[in-house]
């Protein structure tokens, strides 16, 4: 028995065609859009490879940021409980009622130590060598007079006695507030905080290009081969590092003409106090003394790039543990004491006496002697390690 196909030309117990057309396959990738595919993860695998070779670019990637990191890390620490030094300048009711455990509390934020000599105690608080002094004064006043040289430890002291103020004052409730504090600077209140900036960053801007100048060009020589032709040519070595000594000095003190010319201007209003000229000779003994670490960061190196890394090892950390960008007061024991070894914590630190402090020559004499003779001793093992050619 026959099956008769349907009058729409389909056989019964099959699917109907559709009434159009059927649809084309999916089109194969084009041959251009492969290539490009695979040119993608060829060269994204040869840079990777590439990078992970490459000791230099793997260490400033991921260990000089996590070197930051343990560095502000153990800067800041103990940035929650400031501890300040304070001197108390005769009686002083406020202080002197504190005792049992609020005289506890309250000398693990402060030392306090007793002076009959205002004017002494002044002094030292413009020196740095302390952070505020205590008075009483009429009408129950408490007379806190600090240094605009370090707003945070300035602020914090202040904090301090507000808050003992209160607590005194709540004691006392129900009758009106006994005590009443009375902030002051020691300076002139018309100076400005470029005052205390400028010598951190002068210091910075001198260490910075007598270390590099001195490693970069020493490594470019060498690969270049100029200290071989140096060495043959009727030359002495003292000219050859006179000469590089000379255009680092010229340019560390063009730097300082700079930054002194530009600080001093009406818009940003620094004021140079006592000898501020000595800081000449203390950036031209600072600049030796860098150029020092320069030599001996161009003497390891082989290359410029390494050069580079092993100057901006050294230059960073140095500027933060010197105080060049903020005060190293609340640092660990142990930190301050590395950071006293660094020549920028000293030029840092004579400057700023020297150009903000009134400072005078016993203020820079000491340095500029610690400055020639760091210099001597590094230069010594400069010259230990130094080779004319590769």
């Amino acid at each position: 028995m026959t099956t008769e196909p349907t009058a729409t030309g389909s056989v019964p117990g099959q699917r109907p065609a559709p009434d159009g057309p059927a649809p084309a396959p999916a089109p194969a990738p084009a041959p251009a859009e492969r290539e490009r595919v695979s040119a993608f993860v060829s060269l994204s695998r040869v840079m990777l490879v590439a990078f992970l070779r490459d000791r230099s670019a793997l260490f400033f990637v991921l260990l000089f940021p996590l070197m930051f990191l343990l560095l502000f890390g153990t800067l800041l620490k103990g940035a929650s409980s400031p501890h300040a030094k304070v001197e108390q300048v005769g009686a002083v009711r406020l202080l002197d009622s504190v005792q049992g455990e609020a005289r506890t509390g309250l000398e693990q934020v402060l030392t306090i130590t007793r002076t009959d000599d205002e004017a002494a105690a002044l002094e030292k608080v413009r020196k740095g060598d302390l952070d505020a002094v205590i008075k009483e004064g009429p009408d129950g006043r408490v007379v806190v007079r600090y240094s605009a040289a370090d707003q945070v430890r300035a602020g914090s002291v202040q904090g301090i006695v507000n808050s003992v103020v209160q607590q005194a004052n709540q004691a006392a409730s129900g009758t009106p507030p006994t005590f009443t504090v009375e902030s002051a600077r020691v300076e002139d209140e018309s100076l400005k905080p470029i005052q205390f900036l400028t010598p951190g960053l002068l210091g910075w801007a001198v260490a910075t290009g007598a270390v590099f100048s001195a490693s970069l060009t020493l490594v470019g020589w060498r690969q270049k081969k100029v200290l071989r032709r140096l060495r043959l040519a009727p030359v002495s070595a003292g000219s050859i590092v006179a000469s590089r000594v000379a255009v680092s000095v010229l340019t560390a003190l063009a730097q300082t003409a700079v930054f002194l010319v530009v600080a001093t201007t009406p818009f940003f209003g620094l004021r140079l106090t006592g000898d501020w000229w000595l800081v000449i000779p203390l950036v031209v003994c600072a600049t030796i003394a860098f150029m020092s670490i320069g030599l001996l960061a161009g003497s390891i190196a082989r290359t410029e790039e390494a050069a580079n890394g092993l100057s901006q090892i050294i230059v960073l950390p140095m500027s933060f543990l010197s105080g060049s960008f903020f005060p190293t007061n609340d640092m660990p024991a142990w930190l301050r004491a590395v950071s006293e070894a660094l020549p920028l914590k000293h030029l840092v630190d004579s400057a700023q006496s020297v150009l903000s402090r009134g400072g005078g020559v016993m203020d820079a004499l000491p340095t500029m002697g610690a400055l020639l003779l760091f210099a001597a001793v590094l230069t010594g093992v400069s010259w230990k390690l130094f080779r004319w050619d590769d």
